[in-house]
C-alpha cells in the first residue's frame, strides 16, 4: 500500500468509512493514534467540545470499522463526542469551520451528513430515537443494524430509562453503546473482564444459551424455568455487572477497555452478528485521552477556546465586564445570606449557571440534579411547597425538556419557584439547538408567571432580589450568554414592583419598549436616528408578565409608532402587549405597532453579533424598523447603501 508521508498517512487514505473498512486489522492503532492528532490540531484552531471527543476516537474507528455505515445507523449521543466521527465520514476538510458561520456544526446534523441519521445537541435522546429507527427497519423488513452511543452523564436522564424499558419490551435488535467516561458506572476493566465479554458475545456462548433455554423450558417446571432464567442473568451479572440492564430486558457485554481495539472489534463483530434483541455494550473510557492537559482536567477540557498544542495553554480574552452568570451567582450568594430558606438547583450545568459560586458559598443548600431537567423543575416545587425558596438555575433551551413539569407541578399549583434561565436569546457557535428562543412565548402563556428580564448587569442584581421576595407565584429571569455591559453593579439588590417598567429617554413620534439586553442597541439606534431628525422615547419594561399596562397606554397614546423588542420568537413580549392594545382599544386610532422578535427560522450557528444582525435586531435594524414604520423608505435604501 502506497502509503503518503505526513503525520497522518493512513487518515490520509479514509475520506469515508469505506476506505477505513479496507485497512487491515493490523494498522488500526496507528490509525486511531493519527485520527486523534488530527483531532488536537482542529480543536487547537476552532475551540469547541474536547475532552468527550478524545476519549471516543478508538470507538469512533471501530464502530465504523465493523458496521457497514451509513447503511447501519450510528446514533451519537449527545454530539459532544461526534468530532471524531466527523473527521471520518466526509468531513475532515471542513473541520476547521467548527461552529463558525457558514461552517460545520459542532452536533451531529442530519442536513449535513448521511452518516448523521439523527441530530443530537442535548443529550439522552439515543436510545429512544435508536429503538424507532429498530422498529421500522423491522416493518419495513429490513436488515440493517442500529447503534446508540450514549455517554454515561446522558445516563442520569430518566428519559434514557424509559426508553430502554421500551426497547427491553419491544424485542427489537437494537445496540446500545455505554460510553462509561466517569468512571461512574464501571467495576474494574482488564483482561479477565475483555475475555468475559468477548466470551458472552460470542456465537458459542449465545448458541448454547439458548439451547439451554429451549431445554429447560421444555424440561423443567415453569416456575424452576424462571428461577434458572434468573439465576443464569444474575451470575453474569455478578461477574460482569449490568444486572440493572439485564432486568430492563438488555443482553449485557462489558466492561470493556474504550482504549484497546483488540478487545473492542472482537466484542463489537460478535454483537453485530447477534439477530436477537437489545444488547447493551459497556465501555470504559477516559475523557481527554492522548492530551496530557485534557487527561489531567477534564472538566476544564470538556469544552475549550483555541490553544497551543504544545502547552495547552487556551487563549481566554479579557473580559471587560463579569458574565450574566457570574452576576446571578454573586447576587444570589447575596440573598442567601440573609434568608437561609434559599437554595439554588442545576441540572448539571453548575459552572455554567453560576451555581457554582453559590455551591462554594453555600454547599448544603446547592443541588445538582445530573442531565434531569424534569425532575429538578418538581424537586424544586416540593421544597417550594415546604417553604423553602428555589432558584432553578436552567439554561433556557434545556428548560423546554421540562415543561409539562413547569405547568403542572409549578404553575398551576402556583408554587414560587424562581427560574432563572441562562443563555437566553441566541448563542453563537452552539447554534440553533442550543439557542434560547422560546422560553418567553412557552412561560407567558401561562397563568400569574411572573417573567422578568435585565437590560443589564445591574438590572439583574435587582432582579434577584426581586424573584427572592416573591412567594406566592412562580417566576423567571431570562439573560443572556456572556458579558454584561460593564456598568457598576450594586452592592445589594433592591426589589423591583412587579409589572413596572421604567423610561429611559423621553422623545417623540417614535415609542421603543425593550425587554432585555438588546438595550445597549437601543441606545445606539436612538443616537442613529437623530441624523434622520427623530428623538424616539426609549422604555425598558423589565416585565414580560405582568406588563405595565399604565407605561403601554401612554405610550400608545402619545405617540405615532410603538415598537416592542425581544432576544426571543413571535409569540412573546410583543404579542402579549400586542394583545393588550387591542383589547384596550389602542389600535383603533391608527397607532402603528411593529413588534421586533427573532425570525421564523432555526438559525445556524454564527458569532451571535452576526446572528442578531441577520434576525434585525442590531442598531440598525431598529433604525430601519422605524424609517419604514414612519413611511421613510426612500432612506431606508439610502441607509442599506450607506451599510454596503
Amino acid at each position: 500500500m502506497n502509503i503518503p508521508n505526513t503525520k497522518t498517512p493512513l487518515l490520509d487514505l479514509v475520506d469515508e468509512p469505506a476506505d477505513l473498512r479496507k485497512l487491515d486489522k493490523s494498522q488500526l492503532r496507528q490509525f486511531a493514534d493519527e485520527l486523534r492528532t488530527d483531532l488536537i490540531d482542529i480543536v487547537s484552531v476552532t475551540g469547541g467540545h474536547f475532552g468527550s471527543s478524545l476519549g471516543v476516537v478508538e470507538l469512533t474507528t471501530a464502530l465504523h470499522y465493523v458496521f457497514d455505515t451509513p447503511h447501519d445507523r450510528l446514533v451519537w449521543d449527545v454530539g459532544h463526542q461526534a468530532y471524531p466521527h466527523k473527521i471520518l465520514t466526509g468531513r475532515r476538510a471542513r473541520m476547521r469551520t467548527l461552529r463558525q458561520g457558514g461552517g460545520i456544526s459542532g452536533f451531529t446534523k442530519r442536513s449535513e451528513s448521511e452518516y448523521d441519521p439523527f441530530g443530537a445537541a442535548h443529550s439522552s435522546t439515543s436510545i429512544s430515537a435508536g429503538l424507532g429507527m429498530a422498529v421500522a427497519r423491522d416493518l419495513k423488513g429490513e436488515g440493517n443494524n442500529v447503534i446508540a452511543v450514549i455517554g454515561d452523564g446522558s445516563m442520569s436522564a430518566g428519559m434514557a430509562y424509559e426508553a430502554m424499558n421500551n426497547a427491553g419490551a419491544n424485542k427489537s435488535r437494537l445496540i446500545v453503546i455505554l460510553n462509561d467516561n466517569d468512571m461512574s458506572i464501571a467495576p474494574p476493566v482488564g483482561a479477565m473482564s475483555a475475555y468475559l465479554a468477548r466470551l458472552v458475545s460470542s456465537r458459542s456462548y449465545t448458541g448454547i444459551r439458548n439451547i439451554a433455554k429451549r431445554l429447560a423450558r421444555k424440561l423443567l417446571p415453569r416456575g424452576l424455568f424462571k428461577v434458572a432464567q434468573r439465576t443464569e442473568e444474575y451470575a453474569r451479572g455478578m461477574a460482569m455487572g449490568g444486572t440493572l440492564f439485564e432486568e430492563m430486558g438488555f443482553f449485557y457485554v462489558g466492561p470493556i477497555d474504550g482504549h484497546n481495539l483488540d478487545h473492542l472489534i472482537p466484542v463489537l463483530e460478535n454483537v453485530r452478528d447477534r439477530m436477537n434483541g437489545p444488547v447493551l455494550v459497556h465501555v470504559v473510557t477516559q475523557k481527554g485521552k492522548g492530551y496530557a492537559p485534557a487527561e489531567a482536567a477534564a472538566d476544564k477540557w470538556h469544552a475549550v477556546s483555541k490553544f497551543t498544542v504544545l502547552t495547552g495553554v487556551q487563549a481566554k480574552s479579557t473580559p471587560k465586564a463579569p458574565a450574566y452568570q457570574k452576576v446571578f451567582g454573586e447576587a444570589l450568594i447575596a440573598e442567601a445570606k440573609k434568608d437561609e430558606r434559599i437554595v439554588a438547583i442545576t441540572a448539571a450545568m453548575p459552572s455554567g449557571t453560576g451555581v457554582d459560586l453559590f455551591q462554594k458559598a453555600f454547599p448544603e443548600r446547592t443541588f445538582d440534579v445530573g442531565i434531569a431537567e424534569q425532575h429538578g423543575v418538581t424537586f424544586a416545587a416540593g421544597l417550594a411547597s415546604e417553604g423553602m425558596k428555589p432558584f432553578c438555575a436552567i439554561y433556557s433551551t434545556f428548560l423546554q425538556r421540562a415543561y409539562d413539569q413547569v405547568v403542572h407541578d409549578v404553575a398551576i399549583q402556583s408554587l414560587p419557584v424562581r427560574f432563572a434561565m441562562d443563555r437566553a436569546g441566541l448563542v453563537g457557535a452552539d447554534g440553533a439547538t442550543h439557542a434560547g428562543s422560546f422560553d418567553i412565548a412557552y412561560l407567558a402563556t401561562l397563568p400569574k408567571f411572573v417573567i422578568m428580564a435585565p437590560s443589564d448587569e445591574a438590572e439583574l442584581v435587582h432582579m434577584v432580589a426581586t424573584a427572592a421576595q416573591i412567594d406566592d407565584r412562580p417566576s423567571a429571569i431570562r439573560y443572556p450568554r456572556g458579558e454584561g455591559i460593564g456598568i457598576a453593579r450594586p452592592d445589594e439588590g433592591i426589589p423591583l414592583e412587579v409589572g413596572k417598567g421604567r423610561i429611559i429617554r423621553d422623545g417623540t413620534g417614535i415609542a421603543i419598549v425593550n425587554f432585555g439586553t438588546r438595550m445597549k442597541e437601543v441606545l445606539l439606534a436612538a443616537e442613529r436616528m437623530a441624523g434622520y431628525g427623530l428623538s424616539p422615547t426609549i422604555a425598558d419594561a423589565r416585565f414580560a408578565k405582568p406588563l405595565d399596562t399604565a407605561l403601554l397606554r401612554r405610550l400608545a397614546k402619545e405617540h405615532e409608532v410603538l415598537i416592542t423588542i425581544e432576544e426571543g420568537s413571535s409569540g412573546g413580549f410583543g404579542a402579549h402587549v400586542m394583545h393588550f392594545l387591542a383589547h384596550d382599544g389602542l389600535l383603533d386610532r391608527g397607532l402603528k405597532i411593529r413588534p421586533m422578535t427573532l425570525p421564523d427560522v432555526f438559525q445556524d450557528h454564527d458569532t451571535p453579533e452576526k446572528m442578531y444582525a441577520q434576525a434585525g435586531l442590531d442598531a440598525d435594524g431598529i433604525v430601519r424598523t422605524a424609517l419604514r414604520a414612519l413611511g421613510r423608505g426612500a432612506e431606508v435604501v439610502h441607509l442599506a447603501g450607506k451599510l454596503a
